[in-house]
């Protein structure tokens, strides 16, 4: 039992619950802080002492559940997420209540039980959990447009539980009650006679539930809309585990699913033209989310060792330097009060720290090298040179070099550079500075060090990153974007930062379903007066012939003589002795 307690997932979230229920006069502010830094060390130092294998093994109403599968693929992701506890933790510290830092390290525990979870019955549990507990992290901000996107998110969340559930219990139907049934495993194999569609329709099920979380195109603005309505360190938390763990999902049990490759090259392209209209600096990053998970689905659609490397590779580093961008915009956000590109400009000369740091995360998703992307997302783009994806790895092309123009410099330049906008503040606080220093330095270990890193992933890595064709072209990549960005700034052409709000793929679902919703409470009304009106006239009838019938002056209701009363009990009599004697003969 005591093992089971201490399984990082349940170490994590009941750890947390144990904190917010202490009272405050037993566990002050300083130890409560130390606490949360602890329990995530804690349970990845414990994580790394298991062996490879099945932990936790038990059966539940004649199913074998397990809650800890650990192999190449869980570990890796196990280790970012303790890592982005830890750092999340770290810079929530400058609010005041500690509802934030405990949320969120619940939320961490309970997407570890994501990556952990041998079956699909504990793989829903945890899903839902964390569906649930990501959403506080959006309301916490406690205003009405947090509240209304919260709302939002926690309904794409449940939509994405749903489909989860309806795939487990078809699954469960086609294949019976085989041993090993709901072993959460690779479903590709199911999918190789009809693909994806109605003739599959329990593992597509599961597919779109997994895509839905990872935000495929047309079902990604749950994250556009949520992300940026939270608070700072919220946006932190979101940002490194929702996504993430559906992306491990998806590798874990759709690699090589063609599908994936068309699906995340259009994740890639799409967001860009987005992000670069975009005036709010969280959403852009938000945007940019969508097309680095691009990066992701398309290796794991490619399927090949070198493919499955890369994305797990792409999704790690992508913690650390989305992370470190999402810290760097949420310290303006709350010493600003807003992160428009508009109305920023010249913070340099009052958070130069937080300048430097967010150039760390903008050299890092832009992937110069010496920094993480360079060595993540070239495993990708190898993978499709060599399976023979040209146009595909063009797509990647032009997505890696938009990824740099709208995350690489818009957001640098817009936020602390560009024009001198006035405004004069104080630097970050020191949990702030202190959490992205450690998202720095981890993104600059992985592009120092690829081959200490690529010793993590799932599969043997033989690849060299640091060759002169690579170090070169990505630098000519980088030079020409950079000169393109320039170039349309001082002729003018660059799209201006605008007090807008852009339209997205849900203004077409949220007017559909506004609409439904008036036609639903229209007919709904028009139903309930019909009802209530006929209801009435009915009740009315009965009323009036039962007045008829039983009033004083009723047939049934008036005095009857005892004459004619023993005359119908005699007629009654021979008519029952008639019936008896002809059912004799």
């Amino acid at each position: 039992m005591l093992e089971f307690l201490l399984s990082p997932p349940l170490l994590l979230m009941l750890g947390s619950v144990a904190l917010a229920a202490a009272p405050r006069s037993v566990l002050p502010r300083s130890v409560l802080r130390a606490l949360l830094l602890a329990l995530p060390a804690w349970s990845l130092w414990r994580f790394w002492g298991l062996d490879l294998g099945n932990h936790l093994q038990f059966d539940l109403f004649g199913q074998t559940l397990t809650l800890m599968r650990i192999d190449g693929l869980s570990r890796i992701f196990v280790v970012i997420f303790h890592l982005a506890a830890l750092i999340g933790s770290i810079y929530s510290f400058y609010v005041k209540d500690n509802f934030q830092p405990l949320v969120g390290l619940f939320y961490a525990g309970s997407a570890l039980g994501v990556v952990l979870a041998g079956d699909l019955w504990t793989l829903f549990l945890f899903w839902e959990v964390a569906a649930v507990s990501s959403a506080l992290l959006v309301w916490v901000r406690r205003d009405g447009r947090a509240l209304a996107a919260g709302l939002r998110y926690l309904g794409m969340q449940m939509v994405s539980g749903v489909l989860l559930l309806a795939g487990i219990v078809l699954l469960r139907h086609e294949l019976g009650a085989a041993p090993g049934w709901a072993e959460f495993r690779n479903f590709t194999g199911l999918l190789e006679d009809g693909g994806l569609g109605f003739s599959n329709l329990a593992p597509t099920l599961i597919l779109l539930a997994f895509g839905l979380k990872a935000a495929f195109p047309l079902l990604h603005s749950w994250l556009i809309d949520a992300y940026p309505e939270s608070t700072p360190a919220g946006a932190v938390f979101l940002s490194a585990f929702t996504t993430k763990f559906a992306i491990y999902a998806l590798a874990r049990a759709f690699p090589g699913q063609s599908e994936l490759i068309w699906i995340g090259g259009l994740m890639t392209a799409f967001p860009i033209f987005f992000a670069v209209i975009e005036n709010d600096l969280r959403r852009v990053l938000a945007y940019s989310m969508t097309n680095q998970l691009g990066f992701m689905v398309v290796g794991i659609g490619i399927g090949t060792e070198l493919a499955i490397n890369g994305a797990v590779a792409h999704a790690f580093a992508d913690i650390l330097f989305k992370g470190l961008l999402f810290m760097a915009m949420g310290a303006v956000l709350y010493r600003v009060g807003h992160v428009n590109g508009s109305d920023l400009g010249g913070l340099y000369k009052s958070m130069p720290i937080t300048t430097g740091l967010c150039i760390v995360g903008a050299a890092s998703i832009s992937a110069f090298p010496l920094f993480s992307a360079f060595a993540t997302k070239s495993l990708i783009m190898s993978a499709a040179a060599h399976e023979h994806y040209f146009w595909l790895w063009l797509v990647l092309l032009f997505a890696s070099a938009g990824v740099f123009h709208h995350a690489g410099i818009k957001i640098p330049f817009f936020a602390f550079f560009h024009h001198d906008s006035g405004i004069r503040c104080k630097e970050a606080p020191r949990s702030m500075l202190v959490a992205m220093v450690l998202a720095a330095a981890a993104s600059m270990t992985i592009g120092l060090f690829p081959q200490w890193f690529y010793g993590l992933l799932p599969y043997p890595v033989d690849y060299q990153v640091y060759t002169p064709t690579h170090v070169i072209t990505q630098s000519q990549l980088l030079f020409f974007s950079a000169l393109a960005f320039a170039t349309l700034m001082r002729t003018g052409l660059y799209p201006p930062e605008l007090r807008s709000v852009n339209l997205d793929a849900d203004w077409f679902y949220r007017r559909v379903g506004f609409r439904i919703q008036d036609g639903l409470a229209t007919a709904f009304v028009a139903l309930h007066r019909a009802g209530y009106a006929l209801t009435g006239r009915l009740a009315a009838t009965a009323l009036a012939l039962a007045q008829r019938h039983l009033g004083p002056q009723g047939l049934l209701g008036r005095s009857w003589l005892t004459a004619s009363m023993a005359l119908w009990v005699a007629v009654l009599l021979a008519a029952y002795l008639l019936v008896f004697y002809w059912r004799l003969g």
